[in-house]
């Protein structure tokens, strides 16, 4: 088979003929010569459309479909070229795909094999970033209140810059020339694929560093980078970018671009800078200026401490003028000190005199100890004596009274003792267990119901119809059988005549016993 074959002959005159002088082809053999012609035909083409359903597969190919009003076409790109993109497709985005035509004989679907993707004109590269920034902010990234106070003179400043270009260079010039402060640089690439990665990176990187760190944290943070165009400019648009700054601790200046260039960073960021020498000018304050604001205030401060010493000075003497000569007014309190002293002393020789009369009164009326000890002996003898005397009466008694008493004797009144005591427990048991017992209940008119197994009946469905029953009263048992009506259900008028049985022979039974021949009770 050759590519200019005919797969089709449309001049064969009957199916007789078609069957033996037409190629046979197989599926694989068709799928191959569409595959090789589609790719001869068109080659490297140039397709516009709509992206639906982006689909990164995690074997890093990316799948989606191209369409438009008039039709769709899917598109492929394998995992080498997804690098090269530029740019991550999204639903609804508008791009220029380049690449060649093909087939996926599988499905037996043509394809276009995507080289490169870009977007279709300003307008859509500014559609999307517009969408991209009314979802942002809905998700509140961009509220004020997220917003951080800069330091007013931070120790270290982390810069996040391309290391190569002349951001950097204003900067560090920029920040010596105004105040002198310790820069800590992040390089980092700031156009074209990763660098959107490798910024939010950085940004993360300083707010996990340690202050006492081998790289210590920064007190404030610049991302920076010159002008460009949109397409230069959109690795600072991309959702990893804004929420790395959203999200950092450390307060942050954005500095991407011209006056006149917008990204997403900069409604992110705590404070924008139109350029980097001007987020330097925001970082830092001039230090002339404030070594001469300092001197000034310094200079106002001494001339206000003079003025107010000077002024408490003169207050002072004019409010010792108005006072008296500190000797005149010790004189009077002096006198009054001598006058008291001696009183003082008189007093303190009376009352002396006084106490001493009062204990010398004391003592003489008082017994001497020795005697006192003496007289509580004599009665501690006295009283042990009768003690002992009545002990020994009292045991002399009862020995005579034991003495007196059989052993018969007192074996029997001790056991007697124990039966009228176990007597009386005995009744009082017995007359509790009468007053639990359910008999009392029944002395009150009320009955028991039992099956023909003895067990009592509590409800009415346990009864079988029928069936035998013990039924007791206070005063005796009685059987009985239950007929088969139920309360709430109709009777019926009169009970089945049933066949005669021959008369049993009387027996005796004990009370309480059930008896065949017996009628129903109820």
């Amino acid at each position: 088979m050759t590519d200019n074959s005919p797969l089709f002959d449309s001049d064969a005159p009957t199916a007789t003929a078609l069957e033996h002088n037409i190629n046979e082809f197989s599926v694989g053999e068709i799928s191959n010569a569409v595959k090789r012609t589609l790719e001869g035909a068109f080659g490297r083409v140039r397709v516009k459309g709509e992206v639906s359903r982006p689909n990164y597969h995690g074997s890093g190919h990316l799948y989606f479909t191209l369409k438009d009003e008039d039709a769709a076409m899917d598109g492929v790109c394998w995992h080498g070229s997804v690098g090269k993109l530029g740019i991550t497709l999204e639903e609804g985005m508008e791009v220029i795909c380049t690449g060649r035509i093909s087939s996926y004989p599988r499905s037996s679907k043509y394809q276009i094999v995507v080289e490169a993707v870009e977007l279709a004109g300003e307008g859509a590269l500014l559609k999307l970033l517009e969408d991209r920034r009314k979802k942002l902010t809905a998700e509140g990234l961009f509220d004020p209140e997220r917003k951080q106070e800069l330091p007013f003179l931070p120790e270290i400043i982390g810069v996040i810059t391309s290391p190569t270009g002349a951001v950097i260079r204003d900067i560090l010039h920029r920040l010596s020339d105004r105040f002198p402060r310790r820069v800590l640089l992040w390089p980092v690439i700031v156009q074209g694929d990763g660098a959107a990665e490798q910024v939010a990176g950085a940004i993360n990187g300083f707010n996990a560093c340690d202050r006492d760190g081998v790289v210590p944290r920064p007190d404030l943070l610049i991302v920076a980078r010159g002008g460009g165009s949109p397409e230069d400019l959109w690795a600072f648009n991309e959702e990893v970018v804004v929420r790395a700054v959203s999200e950092s601790d450390i307060p942050l200046i954005s500095a991407v671009g011209h006056e006149t260039d917008t990204t997403l960073i900069d409604f992110a960021a705590d404070i924008r800078a139109p350029t980097p020498t001007a987020a330097a000018e925001m970082a830092v304050p001039v230090r002339a200026d404030l070594e001469a604001q300092l001197a000034d205030s310094q200079g106002r401060l001494v001339a206000g401490l003079e003025r107010c010493w000077e002024d408490q000075r003169l207050q002072l003497e004019g409010l010792a003028r108005g006072l008296p000569q500190p000797d005149y007014l010790l004189e009077e309190a002096t006198q009054r000190l001598d006058s008291e002293t001696d009183r003082l002393k008189l007093l303190l020789a009376n009352k002396l005199e006084q106490h001493r009369e009062r204990v010398s009164g004391v003592g003489a009326r008082l017994r001497h100890p020795r005697d006192v000890m003496t007289a509580a002996e004599e009665r501690l003898i006295q009283t042990a004596e009768r003690f002992e005397l009545a002990i020994s009466s009292n045991v002399n008694n009862s020995k005579i009274r034991f003495e007196g008493l059989e052993a018969s004797v007192r074996l029997s009144n001790a056991i007697g003792r124990i039966f009228r005591t176990d007597e009386e427990r005995l009744v009082g048991q017995g007359q509790l267990l009468e007053s639990l017992s359910y008999k009392g209940v029944l002395e009150r008119g009320f009955a028991l119901v039992r099956d023909g197994d003895g067990k009592p009946v509590m409800r009415a469905a346990e009864a079988v119809a029928g069936g035998p029953v013990e039924i007791e009263f206070a005063d005796g048992i009685r059987g009985a059988l239950l007929n088969g009506s139920v309360e709430g259900e109709p009777k019926s008028a009169k009970p089945r005549a049933t066949a005669k049985k021959p008369a049993a022979k009387k027996t005796a039974r004990k009370p309480g016993a059930f008896d065949d021949g017996q009628g129903s009770l109820l």
